[in-house]
């Protein structure tokens, strides 16, 4: 495809090649295949379970090596609320408070969730802030009928003039509530989380990837807060933020896959959280965790989520020591028999790494080449959780386009589910991925990989948008933890459900692990 003059320089102007453009333009038209599953991975067939025993072992040798690591922790936060109170939107659109009922709402939509909001409502840890709002503004708020007083509540929660919770960044949101009415915020629980797990050398760093219309706000809300965390904790934080860059935007199409122009010009949109590998790209650390910004948990429960966050990091640095021996090994003018062997067999047992068939005949030469290769590259211990019907990546072992067994993190958008077959082997998954990752990004010299050498482009995937109400296809790049980390060696540990807490729907505050009013 050749583009005009004016069309060049558009692109050219985003720092974007021209051959990115064309080889985006192909994957929209030959759109890309769904993955092949061979088998859900399962305990003992691809996911590693351990004794109490071995994860207090896991847990001290991290606390013990990490000392003296430069440890980061990475959290895409560029998300807004809008979903968290997606049904409360539904609501103001379609409750009447002068002719409803909430009855009739609820059966009319065949829905609990404004139910369940109501009845908990003095839990959620900004009812305090709203209702002194709404007292302020009208005197008479207190002897208004149940469901006008509701219908206020949410208003003012989330309207434009009110405390417009919606339009934030979910990171900002309150989450918990702590004695003297303190609210605490989804960035200020990661701080504090951190800490157990991430301090090293003096200081504890975290890593917010955001949305840069929302730095200022980011930014004071950690001066104001950051004296209270380091004295409690008594560690120094190191806050770094960075933006999904443009450069990794994608074209978008009409739906006859033509060039999709807004008054003549380009339409760019955001290719997904997988854009974000560039940003992880630009990070300098030995070890680095990666979780969701609304995965927190009220400060009680902090101590067994970073009990388990330390075990995989054991198991990670374990992992690590013995692929860096086999890497120096590996650069000997001359290597036994005895340890290529030794060699395979941690990588097939420990990395889930696949030999083809009859590989321990093929030429020396041949199987020193495949093995150097597959074990530099970055590392990644994953947390697999018990699948109770969470929406999230799933284990699967998948077979390439190279005929080559693979363990994969795998969502269902990616899987053929008009294919019976593919469809028995998805629900028979017995885990799922909670975003619970930790990872080395440095070879045995201490050298950063790439880690845009190791991502699948083949696991991008279309999605039909709109644009002022018109149709038009975006193409979003492969997931963070899925394809744009394809090429990594991964290992899926379990650990328990409790570590598991995220905040997809505003009701999920009413749960335990937020219910901190009884906390300091």
């Amino acid at each position: 495809m050749k583009f005009s003059d004016s069309i060049s320089k558009q692109i050219l102007e985003r720092g974007i090649s021209l051959d990115e453009i064309k080889n985006q333009i192909l994957l929209f038209k030959k759109g890309t295949p769904p993955v092949k599953l061979v088998s859900s991975a399962t305990i003992g067939n691809g996911i590693s379970e351990f004794s109490e025993e071995r994860n207090t072992l896991f847990v001290s040798d991290y606390e013990r090596e990490s000392k003296n690591l430069e440890i980061l922790k990475f959290v895409p936060a560029s998300g807004s609320a809008t979903r968290m109170f997606k049904f409360l939107y539904h609501f103001l659109d379609n409750f009447d408070p002068e002719k409803d009922t909430l009855n009739a709402y609820t059966n009319r939509y065949k829905t609990k969730d404004i139910s369940l909001f109501l009845v908990g409502l003095e839990k959620l840890p900004f009812y305090d802030k709203v209702l002194r709002i709404l007292i302020k503004k009208n005197q008479e708020f207190a002897y208004l009928e149940g469901r006008k007083k509701l219908y206020l509540f949410v208003s003012e929660l989330l309207s434009v003039r009110g405390l417009n919770y919606g339009n934030q960044p979910k990171g900002l949101i309150p989450f918990h509530k702590y004695q003297n009415n303190i609210l605490s915020s989804a960035f200020e629980e990661h701080l504090f989380e951190a800490v157990l797990y991430g301090s090293s050398k003096g200081s504890t760093k975290v890593h917010f990837t955001i949305s840069e219309d929302f730095k200022g706000a980011f930014t004071e809300e950690f001066n104001r807060i950051k004296t209270k965390v380091e004295t409690i904790t008594n560690s120094k934080l190191e806050i770094f933020f960075s933006y999904q860059k443009k450069v990794t935007d994608t074209i978008a199409l009409n739906m006859d896959n033509t060039l999709f122009l807004d008054n003549a010009r380009l339409l760019f949109r955001p290719s997904g959280h997988g854009a974000l590998i560039e940003n992880l790209n630009d990070i300098e650390a030995d070890i680095v965790f990666i979780k969701n910004i609304d995965n927190v948990v009220a400060y009680k429960y902090k101590h067994q989520v970073a009990r388990y966050k330390k075990m995989l990091g054991g198991v990670l640095l374990e992992l690590r020591a013995k692929v860096y021996g086999y890497q120096k090994a590996m650069t000997a003018d001359k290597i036994s028999k005895v340890m290529i062997a030794e060699i395979m067999v941690f990588m097939s047992e420990r990395l889930n790494i696949y030999f083809p068939d009859n590989f321990s005949n093929y030429k020396t030469k041949f199987i020193l080449g495949y093995i150097s290769d597959r074990l530099n590259r970055p590392i990644r211990v994953c947390g697999m959780v018990e699948n109770e019907g969470e929406p999230g990546g799933g284990p699967f072992w998948l077979k390439t386009a190279n005929s080559e067994m693979s363990l994969q993190i795998v969502e269902s958008g990616q899987i053929d589910m008009l294919n019976d077959k593919q469809q028995a082997i998805f629900n028979k998954s017995t885990h799922f991925n909670p975003v619970d990752i930790v990872c080395s990004l440095k070879n045995y010299k201490g050298e950063s990989y790439n880690l845009l050498d190791f991502v699948d482009s083949s696991t991008s995937f279309v999605s039909p948008k709109t644009h002022t109400g018109i149709p038009l296809k975006s193409l979003e790049r492969p997931g963070l933890w899925n394809g744009a980390m394809a090429y990594w060696n991964s290992v899926f540990v379990e650990v328990p459900l409790s570590t598991f807490n995220p905040v997809k729907s505003v009701n999920d505050l009413l749960k335990p692990a937020h219910q901190a009013s009884n906390e300091n």
